[in-house]
């Protein structure tokens, strides 16, 4: 296996573009070429591709951006979105408590500079997929990147013991800082899993009575890319948080023509789109960084649930596992679907001694307070 090697997209791996490698040329070359902005209005972040063996990883890299969505920033997904969440779950009497533990918590974040970061293999999705990388790179990867940039923290995120166990527990053995992110929700086999469930016949009624209406799109009629931008707006930042990526009508585009995602909707008689899902695959496992509804609809239209079932069904036509990422987990459970916890691994051994204390706390805190938590109230 040849060294890895930093590249700016444009400019191409030095061996060439592997040649399975289409969509995700296409993803880091326009995202390169317009910037990160273009495409999530609601982040900053340097984009550079890194060969490794037969595989192309997104790289991004930051620096000291504050406040922008949390798929690039810890101090966003372990401050700024935990403080949001709590507006949304029940955390029963822990609420206070854990309002001020996240301030805290953000406050030794910024003391440790956690923001001055290096992710791999990140494509900037609530839930990356790392599609059977078992990891047998990660120390050649490591010495790369913290050559490149002895300043920074070293990051993978998306990391599970379901879907690349392998892949975890190498990073665990090898000496990474192991961050419990959230509780995500994950179905092996959806024909004895999900099928067969109250819920999910009741949920297919509704769409078989509305079968007439599902498009493939196949093709995005005019307006389309700003209207599945903006279903997926009110869901994911009107009704839970600012802190998710704010998808651009430029990324719907982009990821719809490179074939990146696959999308499928629910067109009403008017030609205007009331629910959508877009599902993002990768060594066999499916899951949903676009999923929007008419949050202006009743609920006895069934929006959420017909665009539930319509991911259930690209995934069951291709006898894919279902990584439903987190969020209503009640409505997920209903469905046949499993508490899985999700982490971040963190490479810090090169950086100075306060900022490695002040991490180390936080990953004690974590796995001691929020991970109990999380498993006992389902959140």
């Amino acid at each position: 296996m040849s060294a890895p090697a930093l590249f700016e997209p444009g400019e191409g791996p030095r061996d060439g573009w592997p040649s399975d490698c289409g969509p995700d040329r296409a993803y880091l070359e326009t995202f390169a070429r317009r910037g990160s902005s273009a495409f999530i209005s609601n982040l900053r972040t340097k984009v550079m591709g890194l060969h490794s063996g037969a595989r192309v990883f997104p790289v991004t890299i930051n620096e000291a951006e504050y406040g922008d969505a949390y798929v690039c920033l810890p101090h966003t997904a372990y401050a700024l979105y935990a403080k949001d969440e709590l507006r949304i779950v029940n955390a029963g009497p822990w609420t206070p408590v854990l309002g001020l533990l996240a301030s805290g918590v953000g406050a030794a974040l910024r003391a440790a500079r956690v923001n001055r970061i290096v992710h791999v293999n990140n494509y900037m999705l609530s839930t990356n997929l790392h599609g059977g990388w078992r990891g047998e790179d990660i120390d050649a990867i490591r010495d790369l990147l913290v050559a490149r940039f002895p300043d920074h923290l070293i990051a993978v995120r998306s990391l599970n013991q379901w879907s690349e166990p392998d892949l975890w527990r190498r990073f665990n053995d090898a000496g990474w800082m192991m961050l419990p992110s959230r509780q995500i929700y994950v179905t092996d086999d959806l024909d004895s899993e999900w099928a067969p469930r109250r819920d999910t016949r009741r949920d297919l009624a509704i769409l078989e009575a509305r079968a007439a209406h599902i498009d493939q799109l196949r093709e995005l009629r005019p307006g389309d890319a700003e209207r599945i931008a903006r279903l997926y707006d009110m869901l994911y930042l009107g009704r839970y948080s600012q802190l998710n990526p704010a998808f651009t009508a430029a990324f719907i585009e982009m990821t719809h023509s490179s074939q990146m995602f696959h999308y499928r909707s629910l067109r009403e008689l008017d030609g205007v789109l009331s629910a959508v899902v877009g599902c993002f695959i990768r060594g066999g496992v499916l899951t949903t960084p676009v999923v929007g509804y008419d949050t202006s609809r009743p609920a006895s239209d069934g929006l959420y649930r017909i665009a539930s079932a319509l991911l259930a069904q690209m995934a069951q036509e291709r006898g894919l596992r279902v990584n439903g990422s987190a969020g209503a987990a009640s409505f997920k459970r209903n469905r046949g679907a499993r508490a899985v916890i999700e982490y971040s691994a963190y490479f810090v051994d090169h950086l100075s001694f306060a900022r490695r204390a002040v991490l180390a706390g936080i990953e004690r805190l974590l796995n001691k307070v929020a991970v109990p938590l999380m498993r006992e109230r389902g959140l």
